[in-house]
């Protein structure tokens, strides 16, 4: 290890023999303009992608959100939703409790279960759904605690891959130093010999509602 590691350094340092002392990353321009053009398809392949991950998906128009929600609840017993204070009205499905989050505790959150929020955007590529804390989002404390989450997304929310996705949100990041976690389906891990748990370091069960415009 140590001779890979002296050698990697080495490298490092004749690569950099001849930058000036003064110089800073800063001053520098790197070309970033390489994939721009986002493809035909992105919500097609996103749907594909996350219910690769094993999450349950749903397609509908914006009117059917709320009924989209409860039917995911169903299916997920799920009895009550803990909820951002800004969550749209147009989410919620009657006969569900709601919460809302405006303080509580992780025990507190543990003992709701479920957890319903919107997103910053998706990527296709990957199936990743990111949270920023911005509308209708919440804490993350809400996004990772519950056992169930339940995350809304608009079609237009959805680019291709992620160096799109680091372009919408770097302003943000850049400004409010916004937090942003990445979800790429149901919390899971696997050890050394392959056997697989959920719910590790995140909600066991994920389901996503995709709100798409009628054409």
């Amino acid at each position: 290890m140590s001779t890979a590691r002296d050698a990697i350094l080495a490298r490092v340092r004749e690569a950099l023999a001849d930058v000036p002392a003064e110089e800073r990353a800063k001053d520098v321009v790197v070309e970033r303009s390489y994939r721009r053009r986002e493809p035909e398809g992105t919500l097609d392949r996103f749907v594909e992608r996350v219910r690769d991950y094993g999450a349950a998906v749903r397609v509908v128009a914006p009117g059917d959100v709320a009924a989209a929600v409860g039917d995911a609840c169903g299916q997920l017993g799920v009895g009550r939703l803990a909820t951002p204070p800004d969550v749209p009205p147009s989410w919620l499905p009657d006969g569900f409790a709601t919460v809302a989050d405006d303080g509580l505790t992780a025990a507190e959150l543990d003992d709701v279960g479920a957890a319903l929020t919107g997103c910053a955007l998706g990527i296709a590529e990957t199936g990743t759904v990111i949270l920023d804390g911005g509308a209708d989002q919440g804490r993350r404390l809400l996004s990772l605690v519950p056992d169930i989450h339940v995350c809304v997304i608009e079609a237009e929310q959805i680019v291709d891959g992620v160096p799109a996705a680091i372009r919408r949100l770097a302003d943000v990041v850049r400004s409010e130093g916004r937090p942003l976690t990445f979800v790429s389906g149901p919390s899971a891990t696997a050890d050394i010999e392959f056997s697989r748990v959920e719910g590790v370091h995140g909600p066991r069960r994920y389901a996503l509602i995709v709100a798409r415009a009628e054409p």
